[in-house]
C-alpha cells in the first residue's frame, strides 16, 4: 500500500465547507497517478513513447464521513488485481483514522491512437510493482 497525503483547499468544497463528492475522485486519480511516478513511470512519456494511456471503466466509490476545509487527508492506494490491459485498485481516503470513503477502480489501457483497448506495455510492467 502507498500513500499519498493531499489537502482540502476551498476549491475542493461546497458552498457550506463540505468536501465536495467530485474532489474525492480527483484525489484518487492523483494517488494513481503518484503510485506509478514512485516506481519511475511518467505517464505522459508513455503516452508519448508507448502511445498507451489509462482511462477508468469502472468506479465504485463509498462515502463514509464529511471531509472539510483545510483538512490533511491521506489517500491509501493498493494495487488489488491486474490483468494485460487493465489494472484494478482499492484505495481510500483518511483524516488521521477516520476513513472518508473507500473506492474500487478499474483502469484500463488503451492504444491512444486507435482508443481501444490495448495491452500495458512490458517495460512498464517491468518498472512497475504490479504485484502489490
Amino acid at each position: 500500500m502507498r500513500t499519498c497525503p493531499v489537502r482540502v483547499y476551498y476549491e475542493d468544497t461546497d458552498a457550506g465547507g463540505v468536501l465536495y463528492h467530485a474532489a474525492i475522485v480527483r484525489y484518487l486519480d492523483r494517488a494513481r497517478a503518484e503510485w506509478l511516478r514512485e516506481d519511475g513511470i511518467s505517464l505522459e512519456q508513455v503516452a508519448r513513447e508507448q502511445k498507451r494511456a489509462f482511462a477508468v471503466r469502472e468506479i465504485r466509490v463509498r462515502y463514509l464521513n464529511p471531509g472539510h476545509l483545510d483538512d490533511a487527508l491521506v489517500v491509501r492506494t493498493e494495487l488489488s488485481d491486474s490483468g494485460p490491459a487493465s489494472l484494478d485498485f482499492a484505495q481510500s481516503v483518511w483524516r488521521d483514522e477516520e476513513c472518508l470513503a473507500t473506492a474500487e477502480v478499474r483502469v484500463a489501457c488503451i492504444d491512444t491512437e486507435t482508443e481501444r483497448p490495448a495491452a500495458i506495455p512490458e517495460q512498464m510492467r517491468q518498472g512497475a510493482k504490479f504485484d502489490g
